[in-house]
């Protein structure tokens, strides 16, 4: 477990009568377990891949932000996978620590995530899912980045020359499939000539086979991608075409030829839980909201201006306005994408 936290515990924050902070059923922790030496939250992250995955890394970055500002005491562990260690994993920390707060990506780990917070009640869970909340005490969120999506296809349709754009994603699941067509809703809005190649890896964390299933994307004439999964930005900055980032600021990877990222902002959604439970008043909840950009949970990543055309540039800063204003909206597709091929385990 990286960054332990040592030292005696002292008395928890006073909560409100509607959430206590316990311990699990099958410990004998009390509730001044959840704050460490210095009254902080204790909270946790249990992520199954590796943190360098960009969609964990945008949580643990909110996490560790919030350390780094004194507001909780952080630990995690990563790479923990989906053969039934997380179960282990979370009833350990339960055990041990008496979290506060558990943060992770559910995903894949569903059915240990919740049987494990049935348990353990006093420890407020908050993870990523496509269902919803468990009372009392699982909240669920996720990366509802299709807004930024949409733009990020207003540049690809407005800059490819060959009409062919690409995508290379996760799965075809709900939450991946949103981008996807948002993307190519964006796209086909500024040039209705364009195709979309979609290919999907099957797996959250592979570069490699993203990378392999990008040069075969541009083997087959595209010239702008999409990265929705980490390893695609390397093939096409090999290759000398453009890409888009995926979950965080990705232009350091690639600067010339990343155009910009579609970015997820976790720190709206770890603020307002860290908040809620500090003051007693947790519920089992969908965070939907806070990652939307309405609340600053999704954004456009900076525009690469070498790469972009002023008059390209207004027209999506514009759509941006009118999606922050409320005069336009992005609809939700979540179904496969037509013609997707799956590439990958």
């Amino acid at each position: 477990m990286n960054k332990l936290i040592n030292g005696r515990r002292v008395a928890a924050l006073v909560v409100a009568a509607g959430f206590l902070f316990g311990a699990c059923a099958s410990t004998d922790n009390s509730a001044d377990t959840a704050s460490g030496v210095s009254g902080k939250l204790k909270v946790f992250g249990a992520f199954a891949t590796a943190k360098e995955e960009p969609w964990d890394g945008v949580i643990n970055d909110a996490l560790q932000r919030a350390e780094d500002a004194g507001t909780i005491e952080y630990s995690f562990v990563d790479k923990i996978g989906y053969a039934g260690d997380m179960e282990r994993v979370l009833r350990e920390s339960c055990a041990k620590d008496a979290p506060a707060i558990i943060f992770g990506d559910a995903f894949g780990n569903e059915e240990a995530v919740r049987r494990v917070a049935a348990e353990c009640t006093g420890t407020a869970f908050v993870f990523g899912s496509g269902s919803g909340p468990t009372n009392p005490n699982v909240a669920v969120f996720d990366n509802w980045i299709h807004e930024p999506a949409y733009l990020a296809g207003m540049l690809a349709g407005g800059l490819t020359k060959s009409n062919i754009l690409g995508v290379v994603g996760a799965m075809p699941i709900p939450e991946v499939n949103r981008l996807i067509n948002a993307f190519i809703a964006g796209a086909t809005a500024v040039n209705p000539k364009i195709t979309v190649k979609v290919s999907f890896i099957n797996s959250f964390f592979d570069p490699a086979t993203a990378k392999e299933a990008a040069l075969a994307q541009i083997a087959a004439g595209v010239d702008v991608i999409y990265a929705e999964r980490a390893g695609v930005i390397e093939a096409a900055a090999e290759k000398g075409i453009l890409a888009i980032g995926n979950m965080s600021d990705q232009s350091s990877i690639a600067p010339d030829t990343v155009v910009t990222s579609v970015m997820w902002n976790m720190n709206p959604t770890v603020s307002y839980v860290i908040d809620q439970v500090a003051r007693g008043a947790f519920t089992a909840q969908d965070l939907k909201d806070f990652s939307m950009m309405g609340k600053g949970g999704a954004s456009l990543g900076p525009i690469n201006t070498k790469l972009v055309a002023p008059d390209l540039a207004k027209k999506v800063t514009d759509q941006l306005a009118a999606i922050e204003n409320g005069a336009f909206r992005v609809d939700i597709n979540e179904s496969q994408p037509a013609g997707s091929v799956t590439v990958g385990g």
